[in-house]
C-alpha cells in the first residue's frame, strides 16, 4: 500500500476516490461529470452484467434496444414522470453545426433547430410504451418481458464516480402484463433476482422492502427496494423494481382485448441496476489496502507470481506454475501467471493485493525443488505454505471459504449497525452514529419531510412482511402500526 493512500476512517470520501482510480477501475473524463472505465473496472462490470443478464434469460426475459432520444412531448403524458426527472434530462434542440462567420471555429447552426426537442434518455418507460402500443392488440400478445442493457444520462451536479455520475450503464426491464396480479408479481421476482444476485455474488448481504411514497419512481404505484449498508454508516440503494399500474399504458393509450373480448389498459412493470452497484461493491468489502473483490465477481480469480534470480530458475518455477494454472483453469477459476520481468516480484504483490485479486500463489526456487507453493489470501491477508498437489482441490475450497467470509464480514457489521430507537432524542443522537435506525413513522410525507430536513436521513425502505406494532412515530407522537428503516444513504 502507497504511504499517502487515505485510510477508512482518516477521510472515507477520499479513500474511495482514490481506490477507484488507483485501483485501475475508472477515472473522470474531459466531460465534467462524466467517467471512464478503464478495462480492469470494466471487466468487473462486463461479470456482473453476465451473470444478470443469465438471472434475466432463465426468468423469462430477453434483450431488446430503445432509442437513446426521446420526444419532449412523450415526457408530458404522465404528469408524475415528467416532474421526477425534468431536473436530470439533456436536451438536444439542433441538429448540426457550421464555422462561425470568421472560419475560426464552430457554431451552432440555428437553422437546423429540430421541430421537437429530443430528451436524452434518463429512462425508457415513455418510449417504450409507445413502441408498446404497436405490438399489443389482445391477451395473447402478452406478457411481453422486455430487458435493455444500455446508458442513461442524467445531469447530476454533484457526481462521483460510479455512485453518480451524469451518464451511466444499467440495464432496465420493461414489462406489460394483462393483469394487476402478475404485473405485481414481476416486480416482486425481479426484486428477488437483484437480492440474490446482490447476496449470492457480490456477497453484500441487503434488507429489503417497499418504498415510501416520497422516495417512491416518479410514476410508480409501489418501489420495491434492495438496501445495503456501507462501511461508512451509510445506506445505499443498490436496485429496485416498479409496479407501475395502468399509468404508463393510459398515459400512451395502450390497450388489449381481454378472454371476454373487452378492451382493457395494459399492467406494467420497470426495474433496473446500474454501474452504482459498483460502488456497493467497492465499498462493501474494501480495506486500506485497496480493493477486495469477492471471487464470483474476479476479473482474476488467482494470480501466480514467480520469485527468481536467474532464467533456469525462472524455467523450472514456470513448468510447474503453468501445470497448476492449467489443472484450475480446467476447474473454470480464472489464473494469471505473472512472469514479467519489468517488475520485481514484491511490487507484483502489492499491485495485486491493492487491485482485489482474491488468491496469490508464490514460487520460488524453493518452492520448485520442494514442490510447495505459497498461498496469499485477499480477504485476510494470511499466507500458508502447501504442497503443490494440493493446489487443484485446496483453491476451488478457498475461494467458496473466501466468498462466504466477505458476506458474514459484511452481515456481521449490518447487525451490528441496526437498531431499534423510540424517541426523537434517541433518533437524533443515533443518526449521527451511522447505521440503520428502525423506528415508527406515522405515515405521512410531512412528517417524512422534516425529519430529512433536520437530520438528513430518509426511510430506506419499509418492511414488507415485519415490524407490525402499535407505537408512536418518533417525530409526531402520532400512532403508528409499523416499524420503518431509517439512514443517511448514498
Amino acid at each position: 500500500m502507497a504511504k499517502d493512500f487515505f485510510g477508512r476512517n482518516e477521510n472515507y470520501s477520499q479513500w474511495y476516490n482514490e481506490l477507484v482510480v488507483r485501483a485501475d477501475l475508472a477515472e473522470n473524463s474531459a466531460v465534467r461529470g462524466c467517467m471512464v472505465i478503464k478495462p480492469y473496472g470494466y471487466a468487473i462490470w462486463e461479470t456482473m452484467r453476465d451473470v444478470l443478464d443469465k438471472m434475466f434469460k432463465d426468468t423469462g426475459h430477453v434483450n431488446a434496444y430503445f432509442p437513446l432520444f426521446i420526444p419532449k412531448s412523450f415526457f408530458s403524458r404522465e404528469s408524475d414522470h415528467v416532474e421526477g426527472f425534468a431536473k436530470e434530462c439533456a436536451v438536444v434542440t439542433h441538429y448540426r453545426l457550421k464555422k462561425n462567420e470568421h472560419g475560426t471555429g464552430i457554431v451552432v447552426d440555428e437553422s437546423a433547430k429540430l421541430e421537437e426537442e429530443l430528451i436524452v434518455r434518463p429512462t425508457s418507460e415513455t418510449i417504450i410504451w409507445d413502441t408498446y402500443k404497436n405490438w399489443i392488440q389482445s391477451y395473447r400478445d402478452l406478457p411481453i418481458l422486455c430487458n435493455q442493457w444500455a446508458n442513461v444520462v442524467r445531469w447530476e451536479m454533484r457526481t462521483r464516480l460510479f455512485l453518480r455520475t451524469a451518464e451511466f450503464l444499467w440495464q432496465e426491464g420493461h414489462t406489460a402484463h394483462a393483469t394487476e396480479e402478475e404485473a405485481i408479481k414481476e416486480a416482486e421476482t425481479m426484486v428477488n433476482v437483484y437480492a440474490d444476485f446482490a447476496e449470492k455474488y457480490m456477497a453484500m448481504p441487503i434488507m429489503k422492502g417497499l418504498k415510501s411514497p416520497n422516495e417512491r419512481f416518479a410514476g410508480a404505484l409501489e418501489t420495491y427496494c434492495i438496501e445495503s449498508m456501507m462501511q461508512d454508516g451509510k445506506a445505499l440503494q443498490a436496485g429496485t423494481s416498479h409496479f407501475l399500474g395502468q399509468n404508463f399504458a393510459k398515459a400512451f393509450d395502450v390497450k388489449f382485448l381481454n378472454k371476454e373480448n373487452k378492451l382493457e389498459y395494459v399492467w406494467a412493470t420497470s426495474w433496473g441496476v446500474s454501474t452504482r452497484l459498483m460502488g456497493a461493491l467497492i465499498m462493501t468489502h474494501s480495506d486500506d489496502n485497496g480493493l477486495v473483490l469477492p471471487p464470483k465477481l474476479a476479473p482474476t480469480q488467482v494470480v501466480i507470481v514467480p520469485i527468481y534470480k536467474k532464467e533456469e530458475q525462472l524455467a523450472q518455477i514456470s513448468e510447474m506454475a503453468l501445470k497448476i494454472k492449467a489443472n484450475l483453469e480446467a476447474q473454470g477459476i480464472t489464473v494469471k501467471y505473472d512472469d514479467r520481468d519489468t517488475q520485481k516480484p514484491g511490487w507484483k504483490f502489492n499491485e495485486y493485493e491493492f487491485k482485489g485479486v482474491p488468491v496469490r500463489l508464490a514460487i520460488g526456487p524453493r518452492d520448485a525443488e520442494n514442490g510447495t507453493v505459497e498461498v496469499a489470501r485477499r480477504d485476510t491477508l494470511s499466507k500458508e505454505v502447501v504442497n503443490k498437489d494440493a493446489i487443484a482441490t485446496l483453491i476451488p475450497a478457498l475461494l467458496d471459504e473466501i466468498q462466504q467470509n466477505l458476506y458474514n464480514r459484511a452481515k456481521q457489521r449490518i447487525t451490528e449497525t441496526t437498531r431499534n430507537v423510540n424517541t426523537w432524542e434517541e433518533f437524533t443522537s443515533e443518526i449521527e452514529k451511522g447505521g440503520f435506525l428502525v423506528a415508527h413513522w406515522d405515515g405521512t410525507s410531512e412528517t417524512e419531510q422534516k425529519i430529512k430536513e433536520e437530520t438528513k436521513a430518509t426511510i430506506r425502505f419499509i418492511p414488507i412482511d415485519s415490524h407490525f406494532e402499535d407505537g408512536k412515530c418518533i417525530y409526531s407522537g402520532r400512532p403508528s402500526k409499523q416499524r420503518v428503516f431509517f439512514a443517511r444513504s448514498y
